[in-house]
């Protein structure tokens, strides 16, 4: 009996020695708000007010044209994700990004309702409350359920669609972010808001990269940092775990509006054939795949991806 106390005894000192090291090594604070806005709200952005949040955005480029690109980023993403594209289509256009909620320095919807059909009425309160009547409308994965969605919606408020590796249909993913697959873990995703290693998150940027090597220290700096913004960690497991309507893609085949399907031909999150699904179901689209490149194109290939869309803006 003293024997098996005495093991017992040894064991839960074992155990609690492990989990001192484990948040010791990997247990990360929240970074405080204005110190992110310090290195991740520099001009151009800005903040509106809207359904009981501060919503971080940024509107550059051309002031005179009247239908402007507003861009939509994805899961555990943020507007930076579209920097090399916003610096070349400013240029000509006006280019419109925002830190959903959930992500970037937005922070999580105050009652934590992550259905897409939330985020389509909070797209469009964000249109409205910057005076835009009518966009060229696109977004990345999540970003990309949101913008076909919406237009189902508000099809009087797009003039054309980009879907960039957009979710939507019923997929099987070849390969998942590590991140997407702890946050599903009964008990892992408790610890996942307090525990969160820096390696987690770059085996998770490394996941949607076909070329490793574009995979920086700033890159991981910023998905990292940005993580750690209050409330970002509960709203990502809540965002993962929430349920949404699975028949929804039956409405894509509704959709008139020109649209553009973007495709990393070696997207494993969600496969190239979910691309040619959409340009099945798409009434009006052009297919463009890009070789060798992975789930965010915007990133991995910047100007290859923002070709294809600089021609898909100029064609009628």
């Amino acid at each position: 009996m003293k024997l098996f106390q005495k093991i017992i005894k040894i064991a839960l000192i074992s155990i609690v020695g492990l989990i001192i090291i484990i948040v010791t090594l990997y247990g990360h604070r929240d970074i405080p708000l204005e110190d992110l806005k310090v290195k991740y709200a520099k001009a151009p952005s800005s903040f509106v007010a809207l359904d009981g949040m501060n919503v971080h955005f940024r509107d550059e480029g051309n002031t005179h044209d009247s239908i402007p690109i507003v861009l939509i980023h994805g899961t555990g993403s943020s507007l930076h994700t579209f920097n090399d594209w916003a610096n070349e289509l400013k240029q000509g256009y006006r280019v419109i990004r925002m830190d959903l909620p959930a992500y970037g320095l937005t922070g999580p919807f105050p009652k934590n309702d992550y259905s897409i059909d939330n985020y389509v009425h909070f797209i469009k309160n964000f249109l409205t409350a910057l005076g835009i009547e009518k966009c060229v409308l696109g977004g990345n994965s999540l970003g990309g359920n949101i913008a076909w969605n919406f237009v189902t919606q508000y099809p009087e408020m797009v003039q054309k669609l980009i879907l960039i590796d957009a979710a939507g249909y019923p997929k099987k993913s070849i390969s998942e972010p590590i991140a997407f697959k702890l946050s599903r873990m009964p008990v892992i995703k408790h610890a996942f808001k307090f525990i969160t290693p820096y390696s987690v998150v770059k085996k998770s940027v490394e996941n949607v990269y076909t070329d490793k090597s574009k995979v920086t220290e700033e890159l991981v700096n910023r998905y990292f940092e940005l993580t750690l913004r209050e409330g970002n960690r509960q709203a990502f497991i809540d965002r993962i775990k929430s349920v949404n309507d699975t028949t929804a893609y039956q409405k894509i085949k509704s959709i008139k509006k020109p649209s553009l399907i973007l495709w990393g031909s070696q997207d494993y999150l969600i496969p190239i054939e979910n691309a040619h699904r959409f340009h099945k179901d798409l009434n009006n689209s052009s297919l463009v795949i890009l070789e060798n490149v992975g789930h965010v194109p915007m990133e991995e290939s910047p100007n290859e991806s923002v070709a294809a869309v600089i021609s898909f803006l100029k064609t009628n």
